[in-house]
């Protein structure tokens, strides 16, 4: 795969974020960017008790939450401000219980074609290399007129 740079700065894509999607901040803000590089971004998702599930451990709706943001941030960092870009399919592998502390999502982007864009998600606690979760997911780009 050809190497692409982003059109979009970490800053930009943090504004647009921001803007576009404020809800994500409600309670406080927990989910923030890293880094946009080529076909790929990093997210992290601070350790935060709202995130937990009855057991002590992080809920699979918040490391969705994560690997689904991953996804869009690494996309919209190659084709620019595309707010109506949507989530056509998620899939995720739960591989072991993430410590009590915060995660890191590695996305990278397997295909960006015109309309649609297919990348992978892992996830681990900070500070250790065992992926903690792996997803997959699909978003369908609209058409730019």
């Amino acid at each position: 795969m050809a190497s692409h740079h982003p059109i979009m700065t970490k800053e930009d894509l943090i504004a647009f974020l921001d803007r576009e999607f404020p809800q994500i901040h409600m309670g406080g803000q927990s989910y923030f960017l890293e880094d946009i590089g080529p076909l790929s971004a990093r997210m992290r998702m601070d350790y935060h008790d709202r995130h937990l599930r009855p057991g002590g451990t992080i809920s699979g709706p918040a490391m969705m939450t994560l690997a689904d943001l991953a996804l869009y941030a690494a996309i919209l960092g190659q084709i620019g401000p595309v707010a109506l870009a949507v989530t056509t399919s998620l899939n995720f592998n739960f591989l072991r219980k993430p410590e009590p502390r915060a995660l890191i999502a590695d996305c990278r982007l397997l295909k960006l074609g015109r309309r649609l864009a297919v990348g992978e998600v892992s996830i681990f606690s900070e500070g250790s290399p065992d992926v903690v979760c792996h997803a997959t997911g699909t978003y369908s780009i609209p058409e730019r007129r």
